[in-house]
């Protein structure tokens, strides 16, 4: 009797050992698995924050980009009207040369 009570409790021992250890070894396997979360959100966010300022950074090139492009055309668009009006008062002066020019041949011929 002794023996079968001994066994019973040896027995018992072991089952109580092996289920505490995978107890533990389930709570590890959880603290890591949580841990590789956290750095893995960690590592997320740095490349997220990397990309959003590279983003900025690329907008704001693209607005000066531009601010540049439409200050040129502004400044070509008043160079070519000024050259327009200037052309235009030459037409204009010479017009008005060539019609004196006439009226004059006219009072001379009368």
């Amino acid at each position: 009797m002794k023996k079968v009570i001994l066994s019973t409790a040896f027995a018992l021992a072991l089952c109580l050992s092996f289920t505490s250890c995978r107890e533990k070894k389930e709570a590890n396997n959880a603290e890591n698995t949580v841990e590789e979360v956290v750095e893995d959100t960690k590592e997320l966010a740095e490349k997220t924050e990397g990309t959003v300022e590279e983003t900025i950074e690329d907008a704001e090139k693209t607005v000066d980009g531009v601010i540049d492009d439409a200050k040129k055309t502004a400044n070509d668009v008043k160079e070519t009207v000024e050259k327009t009006a200037e052309d235009t008062k030459d037409a204009v002066k010479k017009t008005e040369d060539d019609l004196k020019k006439a009226a004059d041949k006219l009072k001379k011929g009368n």
